[in-house]
């Protein structure tokens, strides 16, 4: 860090868990990714699932096409796990190397999560088939047993799925998604090289009391939801410690401002609009600035395989006052993570 000018420059980051929706969403959010990030693995849980090889390269062309052209940004993809997913897919997609992973989404357990999995028993085969490859898992770890307490459902998930799964396939590679709990920190650490996870900027600045400071605040409403302190603390230190099997991914999920406050509104938080920023201010916080290039930049590359980005991004220490809203098309308005509010770091 510069000390003299309050500036930190870091290799360029990559975004290793991102919704960039599509349509209008997709051209109002994706230069707000690309403006911070060199690359993104992107979700592909749209309304109509991106479930084939095919399907994610027409995805990944309307991506680059709503990049403006002074950005360079690569959309790495995805495929989204069904009950009738086949080897096949797994195949042809582990041929592609912008196709990094697969994601296991339990049915109804997020947005556009209906199309999900409903029997990991029955995905064995095509777990089995992404081991051979060394194609990545990338999971959200949630059981969607109503009866399970929602604040349980990430660690009952570890133990009744997530560990089974490592028992029968030791090799193959699981990028546990958004970490939300102490119990997943700890999944983490006591496994193998092939076992990473992500970390969001909302569950690492917030606990569960953010949901409901001065009344209900739908914007920081997310699924996993948010915990209690203790957890937000354990996150924290697996964030800043350095360690190779914990890096940055923003799960940055934009729904519009009528979605989000209405009777039973979506699960998300926008945060691609400021994401370095509020990663940083966990850092300083943490007096672990040192940290932060091993986390955005190093650590998510070196999981997936992929070369370090050359580039590099610049954040000055420096307030200012994130919008209130966003436009998005039709007179709809998407409402970002800490609206209206004081951030202390920029991208210079």
């Amino acid at each position: 860090m510069n000390t003299a000018t309050r500036t930190i420059t870091l290799r360029s980051p990559d975004d290793c868990h991102l919704h960039l929706r599509d349509a209008d969403m997709l051209k109002r959010v994706v230069n707000h990714s690309a403006r911070e990030f060199a690359r993104a693995v992107v979700m592909p849980n749209l309304k109509t699932p991106v479930t084939t090889v095919g399907l994610a390269r027409d995805y990944r062309k309307r991506i680059q096409a709503a990049v403006d052209a002074h950005y360079s940004f690569d959309p790495l993809m995805t495929l989204y796990l069904t009950d009738n997913t086949q080897a096949k897919d797994i195949t042809e997609a582990a041929a592609c190397d912008w196709l990094v992973g697969a994601k296991l989404y339990p049915a109804g357990a997020t947005t556009n999560s209906s199309s999900g999995v409903t029997s990991v028993v029955g995905l064995m085969p095509i777990l089995e088939k992404m081991a051979e490859t060394g194609m990545v898992l990338q999971v959200h770890g949630e059981v969607t047993d109503p009866h399970i307490d929602i604040f349980d459902r990430e660690a009952v998930f570890i133990e009744q799925v997530l560990k089974p799964i490592v028992h029968e396939l030791p090799e193959l590679r699981i990028v546990l998604e958004h970490i939300t709990t102490q119990h997943g920190v700890e999944f983490v650490q006591s496994s193998g090289d092939n076992i990473a996870g992500t970390l969001t900027p909302q569950h690492l600045l917030f606990n569960r009391n953010e949901i409901f400071r001065g009344g209900i605040r739908p914007h920081n409403y997310c699924l996993p939801v948010l915990k209690r302190e203790t957890h937000r603390a354990a996150l924290a230190k697996a964030a800043t410690s350095g360690s190779p099997k914990f890096f940055l991914g923003t799960d940055s999920a934009p729904h519009t401002q009528d979605a989000k406050e209405t009777a039973c509104g979506c699960a998300g938080c926008y945060s691609a609009h400021a994401a370095m920023p509020m990663y940083t201010r966990l850092f300083e916080q943490y007096e672990a600035l040192d940290k932060l290039e091993q986390f955005s930049s190093i650590a998510g590359a070196r999981f997936y395989g992929l070369p370090l980005n050359q580039g590099r991004i610049t954040l000055a220490k420096e307030n200012w006052r994130v919008p209130d809203s966003y436009p998005v098309s039709s007179g709809k308005t998407l409402i970002p993570l800490f609206a209206g509010e004081q951030m202390d770091w920029k991208v210079a």
